[in-house]
């Protein structure tokens, strides 16, 4: 648009120029043939931006439980929030400052990924990364793709993206294993890392078209994705077969010949290593998993803390490893009924008291552990599953940072919000019985009192 107006201006500065002379009784033939010169335009200054980070003040005051029970209260009053529990929290006092059955365990839908999200940064290191292998096999020729628990690997090209932040390419295994020089005439999927169901009490297999699920497997591309850029495209019912077909293809193998579910000992540890990658670090598939809610990399990371607990990578033991180390730091998990990592089970009943505790003890000052749980949140009006929620105008865009949650007559919203008096305030909000399309705008309207409130 710039570059196009000083070309205006000057046909203005001809047009004005003509009719003066006209207007003066000279002919055409007596008009100056020199054009007239454009017209000076000065660009606009750049707008530039000085992001930074301010920190909210320490004595920022706290809100008054009586008054924001008032505030908050016509927008509690909306039907559309169901049978809704929730707990409202000062992060630095941990004081409660609203509540409402909040002991009551209800279906969570995704806010379970908070615990689940809480419970790896206090296992293990944020650059923990998982490997996928190709190891050399029992006979000669015979390669085994050995899956590490790792379901970003991608089969876009090495140089782009594929769904998950800077995940290791199939492309790259091609290229090593082609570099070692092994002549291969046979390949076999090793997925025994993983044991016992691939699909957790409480899932609807529909889902695997929907593109929510895919069966947990140790190895798969794109999360099981058919589109591998597709937040829900649907997904595969064979993840590690499919990964196995489509590096057998790549290395002129007939894919139909791959197969899967072999032995451990096909796969020895003294294997010779022929090609490896690894995941990114667990902070940043941490941060996927929770912007985009992505039920399948919820679930293998479960299964990761589980196996750094010594228990076995299933269903039940990354339920119990995330429970347990909920616990050994003081969280109260008693009447938490898990049954996967993701919260796509029906099965899955907790409190908002739970929730709220997690968050708060990541907001507060006394567990510095969990405070990079806080950048995993999506961002209101702005990033991941609140992108297209509390859109400007709405005033809590940009200041409230929280998890969502949405099944069949689920609907949660758990993170932080710093209120109109910059205090931060943590809250979980949980709302069974009534439709997400309805239920979503009532939490949104919740959350919105929460930051428009000081409250003293």
């Amino acid at each position: 648009m710039t570059s196009r107006r000083p070309g205006t201006l000057l046909v203005y500065a001809a047009a004005t120029t003509m009719a003066a002379a006209v207007s003066s009784g000279c002919s055409q033939l007596d008009l100056d043939p020199t054009p007239a010169p454009p017209l000076a335009v000065t660009a606009p200054p750049l707008i530039t931006s000085h992001p930074k980070i301010t920190p909210v003040p320490m004595d920022a005051p706290s809100p008054s439980p009586e008054i924001l029970s008032a505030v908050l209260q016509p927008a509690l009053d909306n039907p559309e929030l169901g049978s809704l529990t929730g707990h409202v929290t000062d992060a630095q006092t941990g004081a409660t400052l609203w509540q409402q059955q909040t002991e009551t365990p209800q279906v969570p839908g995704s806010v379970v990924k908070v615990l689940t999200t809480a419970a790896a940064l206090l296992t293990l290191p944020a650059g923990h990364r998982t490997t996928t292998t190709v190891v050399q096999g029992a006979t000669p020729g015979q390669l085994v793709l050995v899956g590490g628990g790792d379901p970003t690997l991608t089969a876009k090209p090495t140089g782009t993206q594929g769904y998950y932040t800077d995940a290791p390419h199939l492309d790259d295994l091609i290229s090593q294993i082609r570099s070692s020089g092994v002549e291969v005439s046979s390949l076999v999927v090793d997925n025994t890392i993983f044991a016992g169901p691939t699909i957790a009490s409480g899932w609807d297999t529909a889902d695997i078209a929907g593109g929510s699920i895919t069966p947990i497997e140790s190895i798969m591309l794109d999360g099981g994705r058919s589109d591998p850029l597709a937040d829900y495209s649907p997904r595969t019912h064979t993840p590690s077969l499919d990964t196995g077909r489509a590096l057998a293809e790549q290395l002129g193998l007939n894919p139909a010949s791959v197969t899967e579910g072999i032995t451990p000992s096909t796969a020895t540890p003294a294997a010779p290593v022929v090609a490896s990658v690894q995941s990114a670090p667990l902070s940043t598939r941490l941060r996927d998993l929770m912007v985009h809610s992505d039920d399948v990399l919820a679930e293998t990371v479960g299964f990761e803390i589980a196996l750094a607990r010594g228990l076995p990578a299933t269903f039940d033991g990354a339920v119990d490893a995330i429970t347990h180390t909920l616990q050994e730091s003081g969280f109260d998990t008693t009447r938490a009924q898990l049954r996967d990592a993701s919260g796509l089970s029906t099965d899955n009943r907790i409190s908002a008291h739970l929730i709220d505790q997690v968050l708060t003890a990541a907001a507060g000052p006394d567990t510095p552990q969990l405070r990079p749980l806080l950048d995993t949140l999506p961002v209101a009006g702005a990033t991941g599953t609140l992108a297209d929620r509390f859109n400007p105008p709405s005033p809590a865009a940009g200041w409230v940072r929280a998890k969502t949650g949405s099944l069949s007559g689920v609907s949660s919203l758990a993170g932080i919000v710093v209120d109109n008096d910059q205090r931060v305030l943590t809250f979980t909000l949980m709302s069974n019985g009534t439709a997400p399309e309805a239920a979503r705008p009532a939490l949104d309207a919740v959350a919105t009192a929460l930051r428009s409130c000081g409250c003293r």
